[in-house]
């Protein structure tokens, strides 16, 4: 039986992928907890892998990670910038996750002999993840991946409205984000796209009782009692969203239409006014002219789905509205630089900065080696983000004098491996299971630049990678032109490198991006915009 202490928001999605029901849902958790509320959020994603380590960037985005290692859906980062906090696995859950949990639960004799079914095994493996999530918290709010519809998604709306009958309707409501189109050739909004899919999650026994309605442009007529009188919603609790300068803005634009209230009325929730000023400063800072831009390129393989880096951005955009900046980011495709005309003078020219982010494989790896070497030799500030920081001591080892170090990943047959396979990993490269995930502590240098950018030496952040820096070449970096300046107490390996005597040479094998906020740029990016700021 669901927790009767918390409250319940179920964001569901129809006509089509990418409206940005993450981005909804992260914006409703901001204006309750704006409130004063303890807010919770959770991803319930209908695909039957088991979490999104597998997943291919390239099509579905960048795979976050949080604090306890769970490799998860990009919509955990919206959740984490909007509300400020740090998620666990609780937050994401796969359908492949449950359905191997009953699987095994099944062999061991669980279930007692009892056919295992959708109805009730696996809602019920639903509703438990939920309940499980919400313990604690004033509101949990849970997003279902796709859109009503997808074949693979039955169980889980099934799941959501039996939660709704269990816990009591008036603890539940149930979030709808829909699109609208403009036709050009009526110059007109259609709503029968919205309307239709309304009919479809009703057709499963789940009534809205909000709508978001997304489009391109504002719609020129009041379209909501229209909306209303065809989705079951009244009009208070119909929110339009047009297209906004920046996806930060969506707190504001909900609360202004009055969804705040309409949720804690519908919820029992108080009439406690938001304090959104924090959000009204951030929209004023990024939508203002500060007069300066800072160009930064990022040196990257994925150039056609910038959701493969939705973090690194987020945290470039930050970083330039904490130091007064505009953040000008520009990709620079990591296999041309590899070409033997590649003129890296010519590409760099016009940046005051260059970010090599993370990444596996063999693409692209020789062109980022190269921009790290031309970081260092022209004093050009570089953040190198995991792979960044492997590439960053391949490119000092080689300038060395090394001119075949590598990493094992890369060349098995290095003779110069300065980057390697963790020594307690050694012979399970192929066994899966073997990265390491989520946070990990580094004890930073008194007196490094780092240190100086931390505001002090100690900190805790998340990884995900397999290969790290081979100590066996530690006490040549300075000689190389870096040095370790960060280090995991409890195995000694390296965490963060800086440049000798260079304005800001600085890579990290963790991934700072994770936990940068907009309201609070990770310490690492402030330097770098900074560097860039004053090249």
């Amino acid at each position: 039986m669901p927790d009767k202490q918390a409250k319940y928001i179920f964001v569901t999605g129809g006509v089509l992928s990418g409206l940005g029901k993450g981005i909804s849902a992260a914006s409703i958790g901001a204006i309750l907890k704006a409130r004063g509320l303890s807010v919770n959020i959770q991803k319930l994603d209908p695909y039957l892998n088991v979490d999104a380590g597998t997943l291919n960037p390239a099509e579905h985005g960048e795979c976050f990670v949080t604090k306890d290692g769970a490799e998860t859906d990009l919509d955990l980062g919206h959740y984490e910038r909007f509300l400020d906090v740090e998620l666990t696995k609780a937050s994401s859950v796969m359908s492949g996750r449950i359905l191997l949990k009953l699987i095994e639960d099944e062999r061991a004799g669980k279930f007692l002999g009892k056919t295992v079914q959708v109805v009730p095994h696996q809602t019920n493996a639903i509703q438990e993840y939920v309940s499980a999530a919400a313990e604690g918290f004033d509101v949990h709010i849970v997003e279902i991946g796709g859109t009503v519809g997808d074949y693979e998604s039955p169980a889980f709306y099934e799941a959501i409205r039996e939660f709704g009958a269990k816990a009591g309707l008036e603890n539940c409501m149930y979030v709808q984000v829909v699109y609208m189109p403009y036709l050009a050739a009526s110059k007109e909004i259609k709503t029968k796209p919205a309307q239709n899919a309304s009919r479809d999650l009703r057709s499963m026994g789940i009534v809205p009782n909000l709508l978001i309605a997304r489009c391109e442009q504002a719609p020129q007529t009041d379209v909501k009692p229209k909306l209303s009188a065809f989705c079951g919603v009244p009009t208070e609790g119909i929110a339009i969203l047009p297209n906004a300068s920046t996806v930060y803005q969506v707190p504001l634009s909900l609360e202004e239409q009055g969804i705040g209230n309409y949720i804690t009325k519908r919820l029992g929730l108080g009439d406690t006014p938001a304090d959104l000023n924090d959000w009204q400063e951030l929209v004023q800072t990024i939508t203002s002219d500060p007069g300066q831009k800072v160009r930064v390129g990022i040196v990257a393989k994925y150039l056609d789905n910038e959701d493969t880096y939705f973090s690194v951005v987020e945290a470039i955009k930050s970083a330039g509205w904490h130091n007064g900046v505009t953040p000008d980011y520009h990709w620079v495709d990591a296999e041309a630089l590899e070409k033997p005309d590649a003129n890296l003078d010519e590409v760099f020219k016009d940046f005051d900065g260059i970010i090599v982010p993370g990444g596996f494989g063999n693409r692209g790896v020789e062109g980022k080696i190269k921009a790290a070497q031309y970081a260092l030799t022209n004093n050009v500030p570089y953040l190198g983000l995991c792979l960044g920081l492997q590439m960053g001591v391949i490119a000092a080892a080689r300038l060395s004098g090394l001119a075949e170090a590598n990493s094992v990943e890369m060349n098995a047959d290095t003779p110069d491996p300065v980057i390697d396979t963790m020594a307690d990993q050694k012979g399970k490269e192929n066994t899966g299971g073997t990265m390491r995930l989520g946070n990990y502590a580094c004890e930073i240098t008194p007196g490094s630049k780092v240190a100086e950018l931390y505001g002090g030496t100690h900190t805790e952040e998340r990884h995900r990678h397999r290969y790290e820096c081979n100590n066996d070449y530690r006490d040549k970096y300075e000689s190389w032109g870096i040095k370790a300046v960060g280090i995991n107490p409890e195995t000694d390996l390296v965490e963060i490198i800086e440049g000798v005597n260079h304005p800001f040479f600085v890579a990290s094998q963790f991934h700072p991006e994770f936990r940068s906020r907009p309201h609070r740029p990770q310490p690492l990016f402030a330097g770098f915009i900074a560097a860039c700021k004053n090249k």
